[in-house]
């Protein structure tokens, strides 16, 4: 196909683009159903009846079922990659998980990452490790995680690709 430019779409970043400091705000953002909590929960072989059983969430201090976790972990993680590790080589880990609201079926959930922290591998040369903190929120603003993670990135000319 011709046209008067050709526009390759991009994502993710390099190692020398990541700034201490930068706040990136992951879209688009994510509903969360009662089927995707549903079917995570029973792929995970997590059977907790808080995530799938109204009956039984009605009687507790949510009143209704809550979202599992690690979905919301994952979807998180998930929405950072874009801009996050997209180009990474390795996701190296993550610290200070923390849950700190519950989410519920029908919530949209969104996620901003700040750049915490980069330095030069020392054992790969071409490559820089990255610490980012990131926060999951609802539409309401309100912050239901957050954690650290540390991604191994490479330099500019060094990815796969490149």
């Amino acid at each position: 196909m011709e046209g008067k430019r050709t526009i390759v779409a991009s994502y993710g970043r390099y190692y020398e683009d990541f700034e201490i400091g930068d706040v990136y705000e992951h879209r688009p953002g994510r509903t969360i159903t009662e089927a995707d909590n549903i079917q995570f929960s029973l792929i995970t072989m997590n059977r907790h009846p808080l995530h799938s059983n109204r009956d039984y969430a009605a009687k507790t201090e949510f009143g209704q079922p809550i979202v599992n976790s690690a979905l919301t972990l994952a979807m998180v993680t998930g929405m950072t990659v874009d801009d996050v590790s997209f180009k990474a080589t390795a996701n190296l880990g993550w610290k200070e998980i923390k849950l700190t609201a519950p989410v519920f079926n029908g919530d949209t959930i969104y996620a901003r990452s700040k750049v915490l922290a980069k330095r030069e591998s020392k054992s790969r040369p071409n490559e820089g490790i990255v610490t980012t903190y990131t926060e999951g929120y609802k539409a309401d603003g309100t912050i239901f995680l957050s954690f650290e993670r540390i991604s191994l990135v490479p330099k500019r000319g060094y990815g796969p690709g490149d």
